[in-house]
């Protein structure tokens, strides 16, 4: 199967009609797709950028007048096409005779896996030895389509977590963060939703020749074992980002015909089965892949760490960094965020377009959970984004201190040695952050429409905030400590502790600095 040619991305479209097209159809405009329709939520994000990368690399805009050109009126399905096709040698999937998609070149003497290995929540060597594997079963996908082998293959070399001696991790780093730009305009087509993310040549530089440095596998791996080299953005085209090939792998046994076990299909041939091998690309170096968040070192010392999905789930503690920038921690928006805050965003509505973050959290080999969040973005004027990031930031420490206070006191509730405890608490800071959530954007959107020259944000809105935060502490402390079963109340020890909180709360420096700038008659008690 040919990835460029071949019928094989699962879509939906705009009658509603579920179908499977080629890359170059995302072109369409007689019934124009409307959106990927994969099998599983990581299959979904691999999709969006596997299409996002085949842009960026052959039908990147020179400028950002034609990107904009292309934007209010869709290039022809030919266009396109063309385009792709010239790409074509090097994405076939199952190629004995040379060069395959994202598979080593030249693999030999290496270890059989089952096909279900490339899912990246699958049970790892030693889990399957020590049948240990109680929650996420073996066997989960005995036979694979060609259409969810390429996408399970994609996934896993752009989200590489680390696999084992010499099997390294992804471009990005194990399970990295992916950001997204999305329409708000719900009728948005797929290839408006693709091409918001795509940078012009004076953003990202074009390819001059289609080769190894683009696409590594055109030619031998670069080795990383003892006798091997690390590969630095300086020894490839910053293409490579978007096609980055960190393990080595190549597809091997597969059956005539049958159900796949993903997305169960009737396909013809299905995969059951791999080789791979370790000491594949090592990635190091200062990479910075666009579509990724990513914390800088404030002193300028260590190499910038992409962002990773974190226990407990994405919300708007994460906002800013994902968004803008926290100066507090170093955390900056990808590169393709950034760029529509300063300057693609000017030719749209202050609030015409939304984040979609997502990504694994991996406790090093292991999944724990696929998280993914939307967020609002808005395009505003210098001052007004200095002003924005002052305030947010202002607004998600306060409510930080709030969890920790929390957290605190209901441990306190529970437990006659709370001290010595030691216990996941992230249910109760989870609860708190959802809580409050909906109060936050509110503000947020108020913040974003007020004028640069704003010395300080309105009174009503500390007054909002903190009135959001003061219902919400207690609210979460009563159900975690009052609604438990009668036999395990201590009502004096919960009574303590809520008074402990209450009195804390209400002294705690930057909850007084944040009622001090409400309005004094409004937050009197």
């Amino acid at each position: 199967m040919n990835l460029i040619t071949t019928c094989w991305i699962p879509v939906i479209c705009q009658d509603g009609k579920k179908e499977f097209i080629a890359p170059w159809q995302i072109a369409e405009t007689d019934n124009p797709v409307i959106e990927i329709n994969a099998s599983r939520a990581d299959f979904q994000g691999a999709l969006y950028q596997f299409l996002i990368g085949l842009l960026q690399t052959c039908f990147a805009p020179e400028d950002e007048d034609e990107w904009l050109e292309y934007w209010e009126e869709i290039p022809s399905q030919e266009e396109i096409k063309e385009a792709f096709e010239k790409v074509a040698f090097a994405f076939e999937l199952d190629n004995p005779e040379g060069a395959a998609f994202l598979q080593d070149f030249d693999l030999v003497d290496a270890e059989t896996k089952q096909i279900s290995a490339l899912l990246i929540e699958a049970p790892g060597g030693n889990t399957l030895k020590n049948n240990s594997d109680h929650f996420i079963k073996r066997g989960i996908a005995n036979q694979l389509c060609p259409s969810c082998t390429a996408t399970a293959l994609f996934t896993l070399q752009a989200n590489a977590p680390s696999g084992g001696v010499g099997h390294r991790v992804s471009l990005r780093g194990g399970g990295p963060l992916t950001t997204l730009l999305l329409p708000e305009n719900k009728d948005a087509t797929l290839w408006q939703k693709l091409w918001l993310n795509v940078l012009n040549q004076e953003q990202m530089q074009s390819a001059t020749a289609i080769d190894s440095l683009v696409f590594p596998w055109l030619s031998a791996t670069r080795l990383s074992d003892k006798k091997g080299v690390i590969t630095t953005p300086e020894n490839t085209h910053q293409l490579q980002q978007y096609w980055g090939m960190p393990r080595r792998i190549r597809l091997s046994t597969k059956i005539e015909k049958g159900i796949c076990d993903l997305c169960g299909h009737q396909s013809e041939p299905l995969y059951t089965e791999y080789i791979t091998k370790n000491y594949g690309v090592n990635y190091d170096g200062a990479w910075v892949h666009p579509l990724t968040p990513y914390r800088f070192d404030i002193n300028k010392k260590e190499l910038p760490l992409s962002l990773k999905g974190q226990q407990g789930g994405l919300g708007y503690r994460h906002w800013l960094g994902l968004a803008l920038q926290d100066s507090g921690n170093g955390d900056k928006a990808s590169t393709i965020v950034q760029f529509y805050n300063e300057e693609r965003g000017s030719d749209f509505d202050t609030h015409a377009a939304a984040l979609w973050c997502f990504g694994y959290d991996m406790d090093n080999m292991k999944a724990r959970c696929w998280y993914e969040s939307h967020f609002p973005v808005f395009y505003l004027d210098a001052k007004q984004k200095n002003n924005l990031m002052e305030w947010g930031g202002e607004f998600i420490n306060s409510a930080r201190e709030v969890v920790k206070l929390l957290r605190t006191h209901i441990k306190e509730a529970w437990f006659r040695r709370p001290k010595e405890v030691k216990g996941d608490m992230s249910a109760i800071d989870a609860q708190f952050w959802q809580a409050t959530e909906a109060d936050f954007y509110k503000i947020l959107e108020q913040l974003a429409l007020l004028p640069g020259e704003t010395g300080m944000a309105p009174a009503e809105i500390y007054h909002a905030w903190f009135k959001a935060l003061e219902k919400q502490v207690f609210r979460v402390f009563e159900a975690a400590t009052l609604e438990s079963n009668p036999e395990d109340l201590d009502l004096k020890r919960i009574i303590s502790a809520q008074n402990e909180l209450r009195k804390n709360f209400y002294n705690n420096k930057t909850i007084k600095n944040l009622k001090l700038k409400a309005t004094p008659e409004e937050t009197e008690k």
